[in-house]
C-alpha cells in the first residue's frame, strides 16, 4: 500500500522518478532543491520524511546512496547512485570525510564505487597529470588512515594542507611521490603525514567517470 504524502513530498518522489527514468542516476540534493524550489536543508528534510514513510532507502551518512522503494519495500529496478560530499575546508587533524560540513556533492555510479563514507576532494595543479589526474578534477576517495606502496592517497601535510600522491613507506621517512616529472617527490617525517583515503576514482565533469 502506498504511503500518505504530502503534496512536497509527492512533488519530489515524482522528481526522482522522472530523473532516474531519464537519466539513470539519482539527481544531487542541490539540483533537486533548486528545481523543486526549496532549500538544501529543506530537501534533506523531505528525503528523511519519504525514508520514514518507506518510499526511499538511503545507505550511510557522508556517502549516500538513494533509491526509491516500490509498494513491496523493495529497490525498484533503476541504476543506484551515490552522492558523494566534496569537501572543502580541512579542519587540522580531523579526517576529511569525518567533518560535518562540505561545499557540494556529486552524484557518482555505484556500479563503479561501491565504498561506504566515500568523499571527493578538488585537485589543484598538475603534479599527478601523468596518472590523469588534472587540476581541476575530483578525485573519488575511499576513507583510510593507512596506505600501501604505491598507492595514490590523500593525505594531510603538517596537520595543514591536504596533497593528492603516490605513498612509499621508507625507512626513515615518507616518500609522497607526484606522477609529473616537473615536480620533486616530497620526503615527510612519519608524524608529518595524516593518512585520510585512497583514491579508487577521478570525476572530471559529467563526461568523464574513471576508477582507478
Amino acid at each position: 500500500m502506498q504511503p500518505e504524502l504530502t503534496s512536497k513530498q509527492q512533488h519530489l518522489r515524482d522528481y526522482l522518478l522522472r530523473e532516474i527514468a531519464r537519466t539513470g542516476k539519482t539527481p544531487s540534493l542541490r539540483q533537486a532543491a533548486k528545481k523543486i524550489g526549496v532549500s538544501h536543508a529543506a530537501i534533506s528534510q523531505l528525503i528523511k520524511a519519504l525514508e520514514a514513510k518507506g518510499v526511499i532507502k538511503r545507505d550511510g551518512h557522508y556517502s549516500r546512496t538513494l533509491h526509491l522503494l516500490n509498494s513491496a519495500g523493495k529497490t525498484t529496478g533503476f541504476m543506484r547512485s551515490i552522492e558523494v560530499p566534496i569537501v572543502g575546508s580541512i579542519a587540522a587533524g580531523l579526517p576529511l570525510y569525518a567533518q560535518p560540513e562540505w561545499e557540494d556533492s556529486v552524484v557518482v555510479d555505484a556500479a563503479l564505487y561501491n565504498g561506504s563514507n566515500l568523499f571527493a576532494l578538488r585537485v589543484k595543479g598538475n603534479s599527478m597529470k601523468d596518472v590523469a589526474i588534472l587540476d581541476g578534477d575530483l578525485v573519488i576517495c575511499e576513507p583510510r588512515q593507512y596506505a600501501e606502496n604505491g598507492e595514490i592517497i590523500v593525505a594531510l601535510i603538517q596537520q595543514e594542507e591536504a596533497t593528492v600522491k603516490r605513498f612509499f613507506r621508507r625507512k626513515n621517512h615518507i616518500e609522497l611521490r607526484p606522477e609529473n616529472p616537473a615536480y620533486q617527490p616530497m620526503k615527510l617525517a612519519f608524524n608529518e603525514v595524516l593518512i585520510q583515503g585512497k583514491v579508487i576514482g577521478v570525476q572530471r565533469g559529467p563526461e568523464v567517470m574513471k576508477r582507478l
